[in-house]
């Protein structure tokens, strides 16, 4: 534990051995703030990820620079499916921590990922998609948005939640119970899911008949009894000789029973099964829809991207090759060329000509010819100190009249064509000065310090550098 004043390793006593600041209360809060970061990292551990929350953002409550329970949370909410949550904190704890931090393995997985990047994004594009079906009331809309969702992130835990309570508004029991089931797998303890749990249990345990038990009333029978020896025979009256009636009306009895149980209980279990086979079949045709539909959007996304592309080298190309076919490059060079052959003293020609080959692609960009690059180098070299004097002239008048936006873009030409003219260099700095642009003044002046050491200009671009350091 270190000092918050100074930054020094506490000892055992409520003082700061080093700056003597009272550290007994600050102590007490770490404590605390550590004691529910092993809370919360005993609930992670037996997948209590609810409570784990609870216990991670109490900690950080009592001290928000605890990296190591802002990354837990991160982890416990990429469990529970939440990724921007989790990146949200892993963020702050890189920044709360630049070095040797953990956070920067967990970013890097996602972000060097395209395709979990994706994945994420079309997750949470599905998830509010099937909250919008909801609050349209197409609850079957929403149910297949939802397939989708789980289907890309399997441990989204409120995507879970939402489809349970779609299956128990259509009273399908069965399927919210898997669907809850699944959440108390990835989270024990979510108290929304045990809520759910509850109410669809209840409606899954069969009722209980109300047992009646009446008291059977036995008719007397009449009954005769009569001695055989030293046996006596007892004998019900009951007994007649109309068996064949009695056979009749057996028989009738049984075929009875026979139709009520084929009606009660061979029908209904026939319906239930052809009724079982067919919500089979549409489940099977509703998960093909799903996956074609998904390979569709899959098709959709990469011929979006493959026209983009398309566009995109189009628009290159068009720019490479000129109107009429001829690469614009080297037709400006021989445009240049052919200026300084013809009238020299047209400087302003020529330097619009080699404007069009700089403004067009770097040097490293241009795909050309030794001959090209040897010519368009010797011709620089004949005229690029009188373009840079031009610009120059120009650009130093505009900032004699403290006309500094006229003034930098002729002053940063000269210095372009011209390296060695360190006049032009410092008058652009101090340009960018005067119109409050700090950080290109800041940039030329270094500039200067290091191309023309132990000049005036330099002491000169040394005092504004601290100047400009003191007034930050």
């Amino acid at each position: 534990m270190i000092c918050y004043r100074c930054g020094c390793n506490l000892s055992e006593h409520d003082f700061c051995t080093n700056c003597g600041a009272d550290v007994a209360l600050y102590k007490k809060i770490i404590y605390i703030s550590n004691r529910f970061y092993n809370e919360g990292l005993e609930r992670a551990n037996v997948r209590d990820l609810t409570g784990a929350i609870t216990s991670l953002r109490q900690s950080l409550k009592f001290n928000k620079n605890n990296v190591e329970a802002r990354n837990l949370l991160g982890l416990v909410y990429f469990e529970t499916g939440e990724v921007v949550a989790a990146l949200s904190e892993w963020v702050i704890s890189k920044n709360l921590r630049p070095r040797k931090n953990i956070a920067d393995d967990y970013i890097d997985m996602i972000q060097t990922n395209q395709n979990r990047l994706d994945t994420i994004n079309q997750t949470i594009k599905k998830y509010n998609q099937a909250l919008t079906y909801c609050n349209q009331d197409s609850l079957d809309l929403a149910v297949i948005q939802l397939k989708k969702v789980l289907s890309l992130n399997p441990r989204f835990i409120r995507a879970h939640q939402l489809l349970a309570l779609l299956f128990i508004n259509n009273e399908e029991w069965e399927k919210a119970k898997r669907e809850l089931t699944k959440c108390l797998e990835i989270d024990t303890n979510n108290i929304a899911t045990l809520r759910y749990l509850k109410e669809v249990d209840e409606m899954l345990v069969p009722e209980e008949g109300v047992k009646n038990s009446p008291r059977k009333q036995k008719k007397a029978e009449e009954i005769i009894k009569y001695q055989s020896g030293n046996e006596t025979i007892i004998q019900s009256v009951s007994v007649k000789e109309n068996k064949g009636v009695t056979s009749l009306l057996n028989l009738g009895i049984g075929l009875a029973i026979g139709i009520a149980i084929a009606f009660f209980l061979i029908l209904p279990a026939r319906i239930q099964s052809a009724k079982a086979n067919i919500d089979e079949e549409l489940r099977k045709v509703s998960e093909q829809s799903d996956a074609k539909t998904a390979t569709i959007d899959e098709l959709q996304q990469q011929l979006d991207e493959l026209t983009a592309e398309n566009s995109n080298l189009q628009q290159d190309l068009t720019a490479y090759m000129g109107t009429d076919g001829t690469l614009q490059s080297v037709d400006s060079l021989m445009k240049a060329a052919a200026a300084y052959l013809t009238n020299p003293e047209e400087i302003t020609v020529i330097a619009d000509y080699l404007e069009e080959i700089q403004t067009d692609e770097t040097e490293e960009e241009r795909d050309t010819s030794e001959a090209f690059d040897n010519l368009y180098h010797t011709l620089l070299a004949l005229v690029g100190p009188d373009i840079a004097q031009a610009y120059y002239d120009d650009g130093y008048e505009a900032y004699r009249q403290e006309n500094y936006e006229d003034a930098i873009p002729n002053l940063e030409k000269a210095f372009q064509y011209d390296a060695t003219n360190g006049e032009a260099l410092y008058n652009l700095a101090n340009a960018y000065y005067r119109i409050g642009d700090e950080d290109n003044a800041r940039a030329a002046y270094l500039q200067i310090i290091e191309l023309f050491p132990g000049t005036e200009k330099a002491s000169k671009s040394e005092a504004f550098l601290e100047e400009m350091g003191n007034a930050e």
